[in-house]
């Protein structure tokens, strides 16, 4: 049956806005320290909520670095279980990665170290271990990553943080009666948890008082399985100007987004001053109940002062977006995804996939062969849509991508080009980021090695019980 609380959401409680992480230079390195741990949070049902989070007890704070700049986190593990941190979209060696290879054990630290190089974007980070993605994640575990670079700078867009430069990180949620999370299913429920609370940063009921006459939302998708079609209530225009991987080359006029489990879309909302309005959720194109496809849900209301400030419109370009040519693709690879596998088998920690060499530009065919709702996240780069169905895809989905939307049926063609970060021992992954179907199998990995070097997947042997954590890398 479908959900609908529309009109149902007491909006009494003021958006929580996640902090900037606090940094530090250490040898001109930026240095992040995080730790993760358990601990209580007031999630609206009366009494504390047991939840996980990160330097807190729900969530965790906002990352930001330029482009440019090297970057280290100390990631702490303060929980009485193993767990790792991903950092979702970005382009770093895969030993860097914080995928299902790079543990780290109770009591452990673990600290990556790389380059941020790739262009400004609304990135995230959560868990990434091997059949218990899902359960982490919706404990608490998940915050944003936002790279800056010279180009966005350079345009007259929001960027107050907190007041005109909005995170959003919405999820799902259920509940018992004694207010711990319930992350039961039906039977039928096959894609996971799907809750009729939806929490922003959070926060249950949120409202924000507006300041400015536009506000810029970066909107993340942190749910385990629900879709969402964001839109106004007034089904008000916005303008959609970067996706996963970074700004579109102009915005894009939209009434409503659609986002899967882990995409993100950056949009710009105006207002008039005095006015209240609220984003909602409404069916998505697949319309899967069980998933929560044909929900209508509130999700955030906005409040606008008498008097508003700021960015009055939005740039009419943005910054260039170049289109990777088809005809420099050096390989096409076929992906089919079906229950929870792709290509007929499920996730093998010890087993290569795919071999790719460095500098290649390929041509991924994705295919969803079942009735179900798939999406499909791939590590380490952005990819850009050739054709969705053999259509040209629309103008909001012409942008840098590192997950995509696949409605059962569907068939989508991805190119992408992989420049850096060989290795013969530390694969990424690929997979359907329905954490359920990832949790159960539906994930893959590839290595990246220097030209000359074997493609042959069984020429590769990893070791998966090797990274516990033990010591920083």
């Amino acid at each position: 049956m479908a959900v609908d609380t529309v009109g149902e959401v007491d909006f009494d409680r003021a958006l929580d806005v996640p902090p900037l992480a606090e940094s530090h230079l250490e040898g001109g390195v930026r240095t992040f320290d995080l730790t993760m741990q358990a601990g209580e949070t007031d999630l609206g049902q009366g009494s504390m909520t047991p939840t996980w989070g990160i330097n807190g007890t729900h969530l965790a704070p906002t990352l930001r670095a330029e482009r440019g700049e090297d970057v280290q986190v100390r990631v702490s593990n303060g929980l009485d279980e193993a767990s790792t941190l991903h950092w979702h979209g970005m382009h770093l060696p895969a030993q860097m990665d914080g995928g299902p290879h790079q543990m780290i054990a109770p009591g452990q630290t673990w600290t990556p170290h790389w380059r941020i190089d790739q262009p400004a974007a609304s990135l995230w980070y959560h868990p990434h271990l091997h059949g218990q993605t899902a359960r982490h994640v919706y404990q608490g575990l998940a915050g944003m990553f936002i790279i800056d670079d010279q180009d966005e700078a350079g345009l007259d867009l929001p960027r107050d943080y907190g007041v005109d430069d909005l995170p959003l990180i919405v999820q799902d949620k259920k509940f018992h009666d004694d207010a711990t999370l319930d992350s039961s299913t039906s039977f039928m429920q096959s894609a996971g948890i799907t809750g009729e609370t939806v929490l922003v940063n959070g926060t249950p009921g949120p409202y924000f008082d507006v300041t400015t006459h536009t506000v810029r939302l970066r909107i993340l998708n942190g749910s385990n399985t629900r879709p969402y079609n964001f839109a106004f209530e007034d089904d008000r225009a916005f303008a959609l100007i970067g996706t996963d991987g970074g700004l579109l080359d102009a915005p894009v006029d939209l009434h409503e987004v659609q986002l899967s489990a882990g995409e993100r879309a950056e949009i710009v909302v105006a207002f008039e001053p005095g006015e209240q309005v609220r984003l909602q959720s409404g069916p998505s194109d697949t319309g899967d109940r069980l998933a929560g496809g044909a929900d209508h849900l509130d999700i955030l209301q906005f409040r606008a002062g008498d008097h508003l400030g700021g960015v009055q419109q939005v740039p009419r370009e943005l910054v260039e977006v170049p289109r990777i040519d088809e005809s420099t693709a050096a390989r096409t690879r076929d992906f089919d995804l079906s229950g929870v596998s792709i290509n007929g088998q499920e996730m093998d920690m010890a087993r290569i996939d795919e071999v790719i060499t460095l500098g290649d530009t390929e041509i991924w065919n994705v295919t969803n062969l079942d009735g179900q709702t798939h999406n499909f996240h791939i590590h380490d780069v952005q990819f850009q849509i050739l054709d969705i169905d053999g259509r040209e895809p629309p103008p909001h989905l012409r942008g840098w991508k590192d997950t995509v939307w696949l409605p059962g049926g569907q068939h989508i063609r991805l190119i992408m080009t992989f420049t850096d970060y060989p290795s013969t021992q530390w694969p990424y992954m690929y997979h359907c980021h329905t954490l359920r179907h990832e949790d159960q199998g539906m994930m893959g990995q590839f290595l990246i090695v220097e030209p000359g070097q074997s493609t042959q997947p069984n020429d590769y042997h990893l070791q998966p019980d090797r990274g516990h954590g033990e010591r920083d890398h």
